[in-house]
């Protein structure tokens, strides 16, 4: 028998495919409801253990939904603002630590989209060229709940990124081109990571770790002490500081500030270089150093293999000066890779050899845990091996992990597209970067599509693509003309 679950999955993906692609207002309307009917599905499926919760969050938004969406009509680019303010709010719902202020974003966004398209909006793809790589991407995870070993993940991870976030990214694709509203984004993207990165030097100073109980243990051994600010992790901490320092190396080298407003975006560097470093995420280092060196190839061409080289003699020096590291892969032992890697390289291996196992459709979303479980006899210490293409090859096979491919590759293409125009090429060089040093940041901390900030990116990129498209005109049937009665001879 084929439970809420797996019923939900499908109906969900398949209605948030009909709502990226869609030519009609009226396909794209029943898309959208598609999507709400497959997470209402979804959401059921945790019932009874969780009804008060379930009851609680229906009687949300059947309340705030109209409000919201009145709101968001009024001031569209609420809908961003709040999307980078709620990053790092986490709520317990449904047995985990979830997103839930976003997905309150979403149900207003959701709201809104349902509004303007019953009051005759005819705009549709508003992601451009990623339309049908993210379409096919959806529908090919929603199907993959059907075979998936881990139900509930899979389940959690639709309802609680995939669905919601989707609906954010379209929503912040569709909004109007305001220059003071983009500079007001930006400005609270920089008051955002100062803020955070106090947060982590008070961390630093006191000893004091919040909302992390398992990071606080590890930091009592380890001789250096890791700051996570208010995020969960100090990865996602490293990973948001990245994103506001490549959009202010940005603003400096394409823009000719004043005086003061270089010192200024100078000092802010400075400060959030600071906070990074306390937060001791390798990842976040190697994705702010690929996005300024993608940057420096953008704008200064085959002079930036210069830069390149010295970053290469500066990494080998470190190499030598780690023995772990160098021991490991003078030796080539697993063990000593996977010590000098924080455990990564397990998990990754494992994952690899998962994926080689199920080449065709993968173990399904949500099932790496029970997968390396199954292989090894112990947990993973994460549900992911650590890197999103080794996730997404175990989880959803080759298929799905071209999918995955082709769309970071057409999102980055589109971003470069436009880095040349007088109005949106800074916004866009800004977007791609960024988007660049998460997927960089990917490869050794999964959380690409859990990380709301992926999906923002999706959107920006699509409000600065090239590509508008309107919804075709519904065919008109001409009433036939009334065929004369044959005259008998």
């Amino acid at each position: 028998m084929i439970g809420l679950a797996e019923l939900g999955g499908p109906i969900a993906c398949i209605g948030l495919a009909v709502l990226l692609l869609a030519r009609t207002r009226v396909n794209r309307i029943a898309g959208l409801c598609y999507a709400g009917v497959g997470s209402i599905l979804l959401a059921a499926s945790f019932a009874p253990a969780n009804g008060a919760e379930l009851g609680a969050a229906i009687a949300g938004v059947v309340v705030l939904g109209p409000l919201l969406a009145w709101l968001l009509r009024r001031e569209p680019w609420l809908v961003a603002y709040a999307t980078l303010a709620f990053l790092p709010a986490r709520v317990g719902f449904l047995g985990h630590q979830l997103l839930v202020p976003l997905y309150v974003v979403a149900l207003g966004a959701a709201c809104l989209l349902l509004w303007e398209l019953v009051d005759g909006d005819e705009r549709t793809r508003e992601l451009g060229i990623a339309s049908w790589p993210l379409a096919l991407y959806l529908v090919w995870v929603g199907f993959s709940v059907s075979w998936s070993v881990g139900l509930h993940a899979a389940a959690i991870d639709l309802l609680a990124f995939y669905v919601p976030f989707t609906i954010i990214a379209v929503s912040i694709a569709r909004l109007p081109w305001v220059a003071s509203r983009v500079r007001i984004l930006y400005g609270e993207l920089v008051a955002l990571a100062l803020v955070y990165a106090v947060v982590g030097f008070y961390q630093y100073e006191t000893k004091t770790i919040f909302e992390n109980a398992k990071l606080n243990h590890i930091n009592i051994f380890n001789a250096l002490f890791r700051v996570n600010s208010v995020f969960f992790d100090p990865s996602i901490y490293g990973r948001f500081l990245v994103v506001a320092m490549v959009a202010t190396v940005v603003v400096v080298v394409c823009d000719r500030l004043s005086l003061r407003a270089g010192l200024a975006a100078l000092a802010f560097l400075a400060v959030a270089w600071l906070g990074l470093l306390i937060s001791f995420s390798q990842s976040s280092f190697a994705a702010l150093l690929v996005a300024v060196l993608a940057l420096t190839a953008i704008v200064w061409r085959w002079k930036s293999l210069f830069a390149l080289a010295a970053v290469v003699i500066v990494a080998a020096g470190i190499a030598v000066t780690q023995p772990r590291l160098m021991h490991g892969l003078r030796h080539h032992t697993t063990s000593g890779l996977n010590k000098a890697t924080g455990g990564r390289a397990s998990l990754i291996a494992v994952g690899i050899r998962i994926a080689e196992a199920h080449p065709a459709h993968g173990v399904g979303l949500g099932g790496f845990e029970h997968s390396y479980s199954k292989r090894t006899g112990k947990q993973p210490k994460k549900s992911a091996s650590h890197n999103t293409p080794v996730t997404v090859a175990a989880e959803e096979g080759a298929p799905g992990l071209l999918l995955f491919l082709w769309l970071v590759g057409v999102l980055l293409l589109a971003a470069y597209r436009r880095i040349n125009h007088g109005i949106y090429g800074r916004m866009a060089l800004a977007a791609g970067l960024a988007l660049l040093a998460i997927f960089v940041h990917s490869l050794a901390y999964n959380d690409f599509f859990e990380d709301p900030t992926t999906w923002g990116l999706i959107g920006l990129i699509a409000l600065v693509s090239p590509v508008r498209v309107r919804a075709r005109a519904p065919v008109r049937v001409e009433p036939a003309e009334p065929v004369p009665e044959m005259i008998a001879r």
